[in-house]
């Protein structure tokens, strides 16, 4: 059953958006700022090691409708107002990239718990660059990451495509209401 939310407009930093996301590679990746990409274990690195100016916009969307048992793709305006909209469910957000390979072998089992987690909002959020204000504010360094929020704060974090750890990680968070520990 949809759940529609009206939201009002809420500020998010915006970034320059110059350097870039490399080529695909097998397995795992490692994405410095300026493109050159060198392979490693475990995960894909996104690397954002320089200042940048930042601005002010504002989300023109006015209605974002979120399901029970599926994934809603966020974006940097969307974000923020579909996080506190969920006051105190608890809410998943996969951070991808549409290279990365273990993006790509996760998503399906991703979805299959956004199924099973009928009390969670499972968010996913490509890390691209008219997304990198926000992947920098959520300091994101690893795709896939999967940060779970409650109450607008981040209460659990999983780096890589580490299926059980996210099962935990959101097992721990369901059953304590979400603190930190």
């Amino acid at each position: 059953m949809p759940l529609s939310l009206r939201l009002a407009p809420y500020p998010t930093a915006l970034a320059s958006t110059n350097g870039g996301f490399g080529p695909v590679m097998k397995k795992q990746c490692r994405i410095s700022y300026s493109g050159v990409a060198t392979t490693r274990i475990g995960f894909c690195s996104l690397d954002y090691g320089k200042r940048v100016d930042s601005s002010v916009v504002r989300c023109s969307l006015e209605t974002v409708n979120v399901s029970v048992g599926q994934v809603t793709e966020v974006d940097k305006d969307t974000f923020w107002p579909i996080v506190k909209a969920a006051g105190e469910k608890i809410v998943v957000l996969d951070m991808y990239t549409q290279w990365c390979g273990p993006c790509k072998v996760i998503a399906p089992k991703y979805k299959a718990l956004s199924e099973k987690y009928e009390d969670v909002v499972f968010l996913k959020l490509d890390c691209n660059p008219e997304n990198r204000p926000l992947v920098k504010e959520l300091g994101l360094r690893v795709v896939p990451t999967f940060k779970i929020f409650k109450d607008n704060k981040v209460v659990k974090e999983v780096t890589g495509a580490k299926y059980d750890n996210l099962v935990e990680a959101i097992e721990t968070a369901r059953s304590t209401g979400g603190s930190s520990g």
